[in-house]
């Protein structure tokens, strides 16, 4: 893919994999527990693969910033995480970053746009 062509924006990103059915997230309550989006199941670290990962800053604001996370789940389950980064994260305390920490990262070619 061309650098003219790469996708840059957040909306770009989700919209491509929207395209390839990829719509649910992954989700952490304010129990702490991580779920798949309309799905009744608790995940642990270990249950799910970082298959890519994707950074995106603002331009004129760093609040702006955001990452999003393609995961898979041990029944072949693929969705998003995402997050805000910097000062203010989506998910208050610590419990989201170190779940984050303990996901298995397996980098797939396959979400390279």
């Amino acid at each position: 893919m061309e650098s003219s062509e790469k996708m840059t924006t957040l909306s770009q990103v989700m919209e491509k994999l929207s395209q390839r059915g990829i719509t649910r997230e992954f989700r952490m309550t304010e129990s702490g527990k991580m779920k798949f989006e309309n799905s009744g199941k608790d995940y642990q670290p270990s249950d799910l693969n970082i298959l890519k990962t994707y950074r995106f800053e603002g331009d004129s604001n760093p609040d702006d910033s955001a990452v999003l996370y393609i995961v898979k789940d041990t029944e072949g389950n693929i969705g998003m995480i995402i997050d805000s980064y910097g000062a203010d994260s989506n998910y208050p305390g610590h419990e989201f970053d170190a779940f984050l920490r303990d996901i298995p990262i397996q980098e797939s070619d396959e979400f390279n746009f």
